[in-house]
């Protein structure tokens, strides 16, 4: 495995264990850490690294207009499970609800043309 494939894994894991080790001393800390922009650069960066010069800025381009789209369906995700906790529902069954109402929102984004597929 090459450093460009496990510098994301290896941050993600710390990234995880971080939160788990700040939920026991600030809830607030460890959603910050959570929802830290550290996924992102790490995918533009191995994006970035499979493409050559001349291709380059098109396809980080399109990469990024795709993430800042795909964070509506994301930011909805997260007030589908906070509703779902609010009126009752276990852990579970929120976060599918979640992802099904995030599924179907990406789903129409694709439909109508506000993301693209890769070229």
């Amino acid at each position: 495995m090459t450093f460009q494939k496990l510098l994301p894994v290896a941050t993600s894991i710390g990234v995880i264990l971080l939160v788990a080790v700040l939920r026991e001393r600030s809830r607030t800390l460890a959603a910050i850490f959570a929802t830290m922009p550290i996924n992102m650069p790490l995918a533009i960066w191995v994006v970035a690294s499979g493409v050559g010069d001349e291709q380059l800025n098109p396809v980080i381009e399109l990469l990024t207009r795709n993430m800042i789209i795909g964070f509506i369906p994301t930011f909805v995700w997260l007030g589908v499970v906070y509703l779902a906790m609010r009126a009752g529902w276990q852990l579970i069954p929120a976060i599918l609800g979640g992802y099904l109402v995030w599924g179907l929102l990406l789903a129409i984004a694709f439909g109508v043309g506000l993301m693209e597929w890769p070229r």
